[in-house]
């Protein structure tokens, strides 16, 4: 299954993708007689939503017919499909082939730093160039959702609290990044973290230790990788986190960006007004986001 955030920024309600439309959880769930139902993702995942999401897909067909549930997925707005995770935690050097360009050892251990939540925008939002930065480069990642809270998660239960994937893409400001002792402020700045379309549901994918990810720049391949290159693979990392701090439905994890960064080109090459970024990973989905001046 598909799970989405449509609508209005921060104001987006949760839906499932049937086809090419979406159907409102809330609506869905009241609408079968079920009760209420949170709009919010985060709410929806902090509740019993993958028995509601079963009774919801089954009586699909249904729901189909009720104008006020089903909506077209080309005539909305697609948010993240996470609008404000609790947190949103990042790896650094994760994939040899970005530590090779970077001409850094292979971490011993997985290198986390966080993004603020104020910074995630939705998969076909603009992202805005701000005044105090003129160096801004992109990092396609696969980023994981958790779905049920834990803390001490062991790597053989790890996939028990996650929700599933999406698309992510770091966005930093490279000047910004580098003057200081930490990242966050460069990471950080709002619309840096492009998400979505969607969230795909464990089920959907096969072997998330192996896909590839791409990364675009006005149609130019920039990053072009595979999972399999992590240094750390999703289990380690989710076991890694939660030893120190508890992780919510709704928190994000970004796994770290491959080889092709624009600021370890030779010249480094920056993301300008007017360029466009497209962001996909095999079998999860497309991110595709304008430059613009702030």
């Amino acid at each position: 299954m598909k799970l989405v955030s449509y609508g209005e920024k921060r104001r987006e309600r949760a839906g499932l993708v049937y086809g090419d439309k979406i159907l409102d959880l809330s609506r869905a769930w009241e609408a079968i007689e079920k009760g209420q139902m949170p709009s919010s993702m985060v709410e929806v995942l902090h509740g019993p939503w993958r028995e509601q999401l079963e009774i919801i897909s089954e009586n699909a067909e249904e729901l189909l017919r009720q104008d006020n549930v089903v909506f077209d997925i080309s005539e909305v707005r697609l948010g993240a499909p996470v609008p404000m995770p609790s947190k949103v935690v990042c790896l650094g050097l994760n994939y040899r082939d970005h530590a090779d360009e970077s001409g850094q050892p292979y971490p011993e251990l997985p290198i986390l730093f966080s993004k603020a939540s104020s910074a995630i925008i939705g998969p076909r939002d603009d992202v805005v160039i701000p005044k105090e930065s003129s160096q801004i480069d992109w990092e396609v990642e696969l980023a994981v959702v958790v779905g049920k809270e834990g803390r001490r998660i062991p790597e053989s239960e790890a996939f028990e609290h996650l929700a599933g994937y999406t698309v992510f893409n770091d966005v930093s400001a490279r000047d910004i990044q580098m003057s200081g002792k930490q990242w966050h402020r460069g990471k950080s700045f709002d619309t840096f973290g492009p998400m979505g379309p969607w969230i795909v549901t464990l089920d959907e994918i096969d072997d998330p230790l192996s896909l590839e990810v791409r990364c675009l720049i006005n149609g130019v391949e920039r990053q072009h990788s595979n999972t399999s290159y992590h240094v750390f693979n999703v289990p380690r990392i989710v076991a890694f986190i939660s030893a120190g701090m508890t992780l919510f439905p709704g928190d994000v994890i970004a796994t770290g960006t491959p080889g092709g960064v624009g600021f370890a080109m030779k010249p480094p090459v920056f993301l300008q007004p007017g360029d466009e970024m497209v962001t996909e990973i095999e079998a999860v989905g497309q991110l595709r986001n304008k430059i613009v001046s702030e």
